[in-house]
């Protein structure tokens, strides 16, 4: 089955950019794990929620708002897509997340397919 992990981090967190995850042993030896195991089928980090656009729409008027969708302790500040057995080995390879393990979360979610 495919997962997405969203990769929640707190909002007074440190953010991290592609170089310093890319320096970053916590990240580096995950991130090798993962994709020497093979379920890694595709991600993307995300920039800040601060550098997010909200769109609503009323009626026929379409509503910009800058920055995340609501207030928030935590954002998504990432995507993983997995391929695993089951939701058991999806969970446990979100607990070994760097995220998940300094203060944030990891959402699991099931794809549609």
């Amino acid at each position: 089955m495919k997962y997405a992990l969203f990769i929640c981090t707190p909002v007074d967190g440190e953010e991290l950019g592609p170089e310093e995850i890319a320096d970053d042993p916590r990240f580096t030896s995950y991130i090798q794990e993962v994709r020497d195991r093979g379920p890694m089928k595709g991600g993307a980090r995300l920039r800040p929620a601060a550098d997010a656009t909200t769109v609503r729409v009323q009626g026929d008027e379409v509503l910009l708002t800058d920055g995340p969708f609501a207030e928030t302790k935590e954002y998504v500040a990432g995507i993983d897509v997995i391929e695993v057995a089951d939701l058991d080995e999806a969970i446990a390879l979100a607990s070994r997340h760097p995220v998940a393990l300094g203060g944030g979360s990891v959402e699991v979610r099931p794809v549609w397919e």
